[in-house]
């Protein structure tokens, strides 16, 4: 990225999102879902910052908060200088256009009972940006730029494939002129030789429309080729967030090193990872979070009293320490450069 393109676009500060699932008699809620649980991140103008994570972690809720499909339960979103957790229906309308989503599931996402011309048009004719021969232009010069022929308008999803109607997604989230769009495993439902089509479309539009991309994946070797950063999720936390050629190095917390095992490389030396590491136990129970390091069941580096009691960072990929006992950051420097 150049220079001008690394301003913040979306800060995100402490950002919660919990779902009661018992209440009281007075209507509040004594039991909840700790969906996502303090995320701090900030995505740059122009950049791909990859989301992973296994299934339960939190990525799509924490995507669905961006895009103000979910309500935050604490914490900010600022887009551009602007929170928008707070700022009135109105201005969260303007400032959302801004923000669009693609989602997971080509054949669930999109109406059976509208047109392509309706599906790609709706959210201008929402907003009431075009109508007439202005809509019918723009609806056909994104069908176009997406790789679908304008001929198709009045065909509905189900004459498509799943490439095909991913790129009506694609088509739809971008005709208002987005500059973020939160990709929720976009590719995770098509064929292989399909995934390798849509990823190098979502890179043509990116350089060409100058988009920044959320993108929500658990497929890691997808995330390598496509992202700039990576943003390891874990029980509602980001547990590890680097440059990307600096995570799939050198991971330095055990569960991104975990996930890293389980891609398939010709030679795993030749990345520096080690065998496969195989994860004992399930996720926790979001409604009972653990006390202490939420990882610390199913890491190997775990040791009894000291990691059930307080939170701990990874230093150096090997061993864990709490973070109010040293600054990792120096650590991790001054382990770096031994010989």
């Amino acid at each position: 990225m150049s220079e001008s393109a690394k301003a913040p676009l979306l800060e995100i500060d402490d950002l919660h999102v919990r779902f009661p699932v018992r209440r009281n008699l007075l209507g509040r809620p004594t039991v909840e879902i700790h969906a996502v649980s303090g995320v701090d991140l900030t995505l740059c103008k122009g950049e791909t910052l990859g989301l992973v994570g296994e299934s339960g972690c939190g990525k799509t809720t924490l995507g669905r908060t961006i895009v103000g499909a979910q309500k935050a339960t604490s914490g900010s979103l600022r887009y551009n200088g602007g929170d928008l957790t707070t700022m009135s229906r109105r201005e969260q309308a303007a400032s959302r256009r801004r923000i669009r989503m693609v989602f997971q599931d080509p054949f669930s996402s999109l109406n059976p009972r509208m047109t392509l011309r309706q599906i790609i048009g709706d959210p201008l004719v929402a907003t009431g940006e075009s109508r007439g021969a202005e809509l019918e232009d723009r609806i056909a010069e994104m069908m176009r730029r997406v790789g679908l022929s304008p001929d198709y308008m009045d065909r509905y999803p189900h004459s498509f494939s799943g490439g095909q109607r991913q790129r009506v997604n694609i088509a739809r989230a971008l005709i208002v002129g987005p500059e973020l769009v939160v990709a929720d495993e976009p590719v995770s439902a098509l064929d292989v030789s399909v995934r390798a089509q849509i990823l190098n479309l979502l890179r043509e539009l990116q350089a060409e429309f100058g988009l920044t991309y959320l993108f929500i994946s658990h497929d890691l070797s997808v995330v390598e080729n496509l992202a700039d950063r990576v943003a390891v999720m874990y029980f509602g936390r980001v547990v590890e967030l680097a440059d990307t050629a600096a995570l799939y190095e050198r991971p330095q917390h055990p569960y991104s090193e975990a996930l890293l095992s389980a891609v398939p490389i010709p030679d795993p030396a030749l990345k520096g990872r080690g065998g496969r590491i195989l994860l004992p136990d399930e996720l926790p129970d979001p409604a009972n979070p653990p006390a202490g390091c939420a990882f610390a069941r199913r890491c190997r580096y775990a040791e009894a009293g000291r990691c059930d009691s307080g939170e701990i960072a990874l230093v150096d990929g090997s061993r864990c320490v709490r973070r109010e006992e040293l600054d990792l950051q120096g650590i991790v420097e001054a382990e770096s450069t031994r010989p």
